[in-house]
């Protein structure tokens, strides 16, 4: 018995103290940066700098793995979402987590475009664009010389074990991902409350419903496309379901108001469903004569129910607008009315 419970307190220790932690993080000055990085790790990471393509370590890299901040030690990408975009840059459809990762408009000669940085070292890592495949539809395209690769063997002894959940999915089988598309008005304020919840890999904001081929946000808000703005949410179904997707889409928004959302008004922000299955359509109805229970009445819902059509990612700097502009998007809540009506029809909870 001894002998188990030394075993049990040993492995207990190398799961917990060594487990890595932004807490116990420490930046260095940066004359120790200097010290210890490369001449092109220093470049890139703390002059926003570009490491040339095809000649950098982790380009074509397959191994299994994560991919952490070079200064910190945050995690940042995995191997699991990494292909190859044939850029000569390591490119991921998305990042373990967002907590870690900060993005930041800024010109250049080549138009706006969307940096990212690590949000406890702030190291430039590199851009995301619009044209990565399924299931986000964007490209993460990366500096080998910002992050640092721990093999999947490695995880636990250098504090990321918490990580190796992400290949035992793989080593089994993927996830078979499943999408589902609302429309509630601005797409800004309708991607929060769907990534929080567990099982939610991305949400995208965009627009369907029109004729025009790749609509601009100009086009839609004129609405004279006839596009809707709208937010895809891609999900695990083994993780949350489309009931509990549907349950959160009516608490976020007014389903009576037939001209629009709140202080946005057009057919262009009018609620609605995009359904593209029976299964999907089927449970909307469901959900719809369920609102008697939040003392709704679901003979005046004027919330459509459409089929889907081709889905258009919205421009870059709409996408996950909550964190960019975390004080423009509570200003834009609270002066257009949203909060103050939904409290009125669901209540607080």
């Amino acid at each position: 018995m001894t002998k188990y419970l030394l075993f049990s307190l040993c492995v207990f220790c190398s799961t917990t103290l060594f487990a890595w932690s932004p807490d116990k993080v420490k930046i260095p000055s940066d004359a120790e940066l200097k010290k210890q990085l490369t001449s092109m790790q220093y470049e890139v990471t703390q002059n926003d700098g570009t490491e040339p393509p095809f000649k950098n370590k982790y380009d074509s890299l397959k191994k299994d793995g994560i991919y952490v901040d070079i200064v910190s030690g945050e995690p940042l990408f995995s191997s699991t979402d990494k292909y190859d975009s044939g850029t000569g840059w390591p490119s991921f459809t998305r990042p373990i987590t967002k907590e870690y990762i900060v993005t930041k408009d800024e010109w250049s000669l080549l138009g706006l475009r969307t940096e990212l940085r690590s949000k406890i070292a702030d190291s430039h890592l590199g851009h995301v664009f619009k044209d990565g495949p399924e299931p986000t539809g964007l490209r993460y395209c990366m500096n080998s010389a910002a992050m640092r690769f721990i093999p999947k063997s490695e995880l636990q002894e250098k504090g990321y074990g918490k990580y190796l959940k992400l290949f035992k999915a793989k080593s089994t089988s993927k996830p078979e991902l499943e999408s589902a598309v609302f429309a509630g008005g601005c797409f800004w304020c309708m991607e929060k409350p769907f990534d929080t919840l567990k099982g939610v890999v991305s949400t995208i904001s965009g627009y369907t419903g029109g004729k025009t081929k790749s609509p601009s946000y100009e086009q839609v808000s004129s609405g004279k496309s006839g596009h809707i703005e709208v937010v895809k949410v891609e999900y695990d179904p083994k993780l949350v379901s489309y009931q509990k997707l549907l349950s959160v889409f009516w608490k976020n928004i007014d389903p009576y108001n037939d001209k629009g959302q709140f202080c946005d008004k057009g057919e262009q922000y009018k609620s609605a469903v995009f359904y593209s299955s029976q299964e999907q359509e089927k449970e909307f109805l469901d959900s719809k004569k369920a609102l008697s229970k939040h003392s709704v009445d679901p003979s005046k819902v004027v919330t459509k129910l459409l089929p889907l059509e081709t889905f258009y990612p919205a421009e870059e700097y709409h996408q996950d607008y909550y964190t960019k502009n975390p004080i423009r998007y509570k200003y834009y809540r609270y002066s257009c009315g949203r909060d103050k009506r939904l409290k009125e029809l669901w209540g607080s909870g």
